[in-house]
């Protein structure tokens, strides 16, 4: 019997997670071994880790584009996601601050605001009642 997918689309976020963590390591690994590459002639790395960090690379992408569209996403907050993909320690920002759940657009957490560029995942304190 295989387990079903909770209404709160968690599977989906974990899974956004756990992709986003293992692009930006295998994009760090990659720079090492282009390194080693070019440094001590041993392209065995690229090799194996090119193709890798691309499926974690489209993957990425993917669950990115459908977390933004069942989230509704601002277009600003979509951009700096997919443009996360290619700095090598970006997506371990957006799984810290846009992935986790209970975040402000993930599925499960509260809806982003109308009208907002970003949502960040801090409150603002309300403001004082006056007194007559």
């Amino acid at each position: 019997m295989t387990a079903q997918a909770r209404p709160d689309g968690s599977p989906i976020l974990t899974a956004a997670r756990a992709v986003s963590l293992a692009e930006a390591t295998s994009f760090l690994l990659l720079l090492v071994a282009t390194v080693i590459k070019y440094t001590a002639d041993h392209p065995g790395g690229v090799r194996v880790l090119g193709p890798i960090h691309g499926v974690l690379f489209m993957s990425y992408c993917a669950l990115v584009g459908y977390l933004a569209f069942v989230g509704r996403w601002p277009r600003r907050r979509t951009i700096l996601a997919l443009v996360a993909s290619v700095l090598p320690v970006a997506p371990f920002f957006v799984e810290r601050h846009w992935l986790r759940p209970g975040a402000p657009g993930t599925p499960g957490g509260p809806p982003l605001a109308a009208g907002t560029a970003a949502a960040t995942s801090t409150t603002q304190p309300a403001p004082a009642a006056r007194r007559p």
